[in-house]
């Protein structure tokens, strides 16, 4: 993305004047992503998790979404439950928000080995069919 005053403020969308066309190509082969997998190497994030959102997107969502912090219990993740169930990208529509904080909480609660290889599975099934 070029440098701008609304980057902490206003989510990318799929056609934003702010992407770059290198940036867009690092987006949509998951490129993007790279920075992500190094924080999850020095233990700042996790690989599966449920995906951080922009600070003030969780401040909007805590009022909009129940039991919202619960996604807070376990460290943010590259790929996560909502995402592989199809719940990535934009966050325009609140239903649409709110399935994808329940899946996250869904994840928080129920979370084992074998879902992080579940959904893992799923996230790499998902890049190479791009």
């Amino acid at each position: 993305m070029i440098v701008n005053d609304e980057a902490d403020s206003l989510p990318a969308s799929d056609f934003d004047r702010r992407i770059t066309g290198v940036g867009k190509f690092l987006r949509n082969h998951y490129l993007d992503e790279l920075p992500q997998f190094f924080n999850s190497l020095i233990g700042d994030m996790s690989v599966v998790g449920p995906r951080p959102h922009m600070l003030s997107d969780n401040i909007r969502y805590d009022k909009l979404v129940d039991h919202y912090s619960l996604r807070h219990g376990v460290k943010p993740g590259i790929t996560g439950l909502a995402q592989v169930m199809g719940y990535a990208g934009n966050n325009n529509d609140i239903q649409n928000i709110k399935h994808r904080v329940y899946l996250d909480i869904f994840y928080v609660r129920r979370w084992s080995l074998r879902l992080d290889i579940k959904i893992l599975w799923h996230t790499l099934r998902n890049m190479l069919s791009v």
